[in-house]
């Protein structure tokens, strides 16, 4: 199933699981900045594990961490109605669990 965004903009919903997405608030230069960020740690985690140098490795997932935080991913929700994070929950045992199901049979009976 493609990767999916909840109704309210949240969570992407990636192999039924619910990953926290960017904060859309964050303006448009500094949310590319930060993906540009995010993208060249990635890219250096591939590197230090394809070199096996641990200490590069560290500092490259230091780096993930911390572009992540920054847009929101991770850390204190970016949200400010009080609702609960679900975070790397199963859309079945969320929330959205009932619009999860509708999208998901839609999907299945037209795909």
């Amino acid at each position: 199933m493609p990767q999916l965004l909840t109704p309210d903009g949240r969570y992407l919903i990636v192999r039924g699981r619910l990953w926290r997405a960017s904060n859309p608030g964050l303006p448009e230069a500094e949310r590319r900045r930060l993906v540009d960020a995010l993208m060249d740690a990635r890219r250096a985690v591939k590197d230090a594990k394809q070199a096996d140098d641990a200490t590069a490795l560290t500092q490259a997932r230091r780096d993930v961490d911390v572009a992540k935080h920054a847009l929101g991913e991770r850390g204190p929700v970016w949200w400010r109605d009080g609702t609960p994070d679900y975070n790397r929950h199963l859309a079945k045992n969320s929330p959205y669990v009932d619009w999860y199901a509708e999208r998901s049979a839609h999907t299945d009976a037209s795909g």
